[in-house]
């Protein structure tokens, strides 16, 4: 990784250039941050579980249609996506109450929501990653109304793909966080771009609760201080058929077609 050139570090993910014009490596660290990264440890194999996890959705959902930027998975830590504009927004796609919405509005968390709600917070980490409506982004020009209204519909595509495949493997999908990007392209000498899903898919973005127990799956294991977190990951992952049960004391040993 040293003779790459590093484009972006952030919490969780190391953005390299890519061996390709257009493209870049996204490197998943076992980093594990909360509260704005006031709370930090690092997870051995955390950053495999989230790759292979994120990989898996990806490739899900660019079954059905949704634009992503994953072109493949390289290896046990590594991707090779699309380089995209990113656009500032943080977007939150709630089924069930829980963390801040739950205190914010004094619901009880685990109460079902009367419908999927989609919110946005401005993606600025000095900040705190502030909620925000749409007026202000319509007003400053972090994104056109034409492409807020593309990003939440696709956001509730996406919601309703993940909440029956989740629910196949008895998990309740209770709220979600993705990010947009432009990709920008030439087209018959004219540019433009589309709007594309550029963010990861993994335990570390999900809340996910076992349907049975409401155990939580997720990082708020280590929000809470609950402990097993790469434990659930794994599990998780299994669930998916991702990883094979090991059997021994390494939850994720063996996994399929890997040979790194």
């Amino acid at each position: 990784m040293s003779r790459r050139k590093q484009i972006y570090e952030g919490k969780a993910k190391i953005l390299y250039e890519g061996p390709e014009p257009g493209t870049l490596v996204q490197y998943f660290k076992d980093d594990t941050t909360a509260f704005n990264a006031e709370k930090l440890e690092i997870l051995d194999g955390k950053g495999v579980l989230n790759n292979r996890i994120s990989e898996y959705v990806m490739l899900r959902l660019g079954e059905i249609g949704i634009p992503t930027h994953f072109i493949r998975r390289l290896n046990m830590r590594e991707q090779l996506i699309k380089k995209v504009e990113i656009i500032p927004l943080e977007v939150i796609c709630r089924n069930i109450a829980a963390g801040t919405m739950a205190k914010r509005l004094g619901i009880e968390e685990g109460e079902k929501l009367p419908r999927s709600i989609v919110e946005f917070c401005l993606k600025r980490d000095d900040l705190g990653d502030p909620l925000i409506a749409e007026e202000h982004i319509h007003a400053f020009g972090w994104a056109h109304p034409s492409e807020v209204d593309e990003i939440v519909a696709m956001t509730l595509r996406i919601n309703d793909y993940l909440q029956g495949m989740f629910a196949g493997i008895g998990i309740k999908l209770v709220d979600f966080k993705i990010e947009f990007g432009r990709l920008h392209s030439e087209l018959e000498g004219v540019m433009g771009h589309q709007i594309i899903l550029a963010d990861e898919i993994s335990p570390d973005s999900c809340r996910l609760w076992d349907r049975e127990t409401n155990e939580k799956m997720d990082k708020d294991r280590f929000r809470r201080d609950l402990g097993g977190v790469t434990e659930a990951y794994a599990e998780v992952a299994t669930r998916l058929g991702i990883l094979q049960p090991s059997g021994g004391p390494t939850p994720f040993s063996v996994i399929q077609g890997d040979k790194e």
